[in-house]
């Protein structure tokens, strides 16, 4: 059942589309994987971190994508090696070694700078970066001639 009515938006915004079928899927989206915990900051008026909790993994545990403004992050605990000396019976696991996934909706223009691990974290820096072409630009405003109407221009003229 929905619980917000969003209709009245769809008709006073134009080009936010994609982002009203975000909420539509949030909102629809019952069981958020929790595992593993996460925090994101913003560091600067456009840069941001993502911090994930991975203790246990390695660099090459972990993978890092980005993929149609989608940021996935995949940690997979490899097995034993052959040759590789069997490790202590283990009598308590509390420490979760579970493989993982995490999925990240990233806003258009927002991409990854760096991605970092260090002390049981996986830090992922990201930018936004707007085109000069997508910046707000002032318009200027100039009086209208009234007694000029549109020329023509012939091809004489033009010569």
């Amino acid at each position: 059942m929905r619980q917000f009515d969003l209709s009245p938006l769809y008709r006073s915004t134009i080009g936010f589309d994609r982002l009203f079928n975000m909420i539509d899927q949030a909102a629809g989206y019952d069981a958020a994987p929790s595992y593993p915990p996460y925090d994101i900051e913003r560091t600067g008026e456009d840069s941001y971190r993502i911090s994930i909790a991975v203790a246990g993994f390695a660099e090459k545990d972990l993978s890092v994508e980005t993929r149609d403004n989608t940021l996935s992050v995949r940690g997979a605990r490899g097995a034993q090696a052959e040759g590789e000396a069997p490790k202590a019976e283990v009598l308590y696991r509390g420490i979760a070694s579970r493989s993982f996934e995490r999925r990240f909706q990233l806003a258009e223009h927002v991409h990854v700078t760096n991605a970092s691990l260090e002390n049981g974290l996986l830090h992922i820096d990201l930018l936004r970066e707007v085109p000069e072409a997508r910046k707000p630009r002032q318009i200027p405003i100039g009086a209208a001639k009234a007694e000029a109407g549109p020329q023509i221009v012939s091809a004489q003229q033009a010569a």
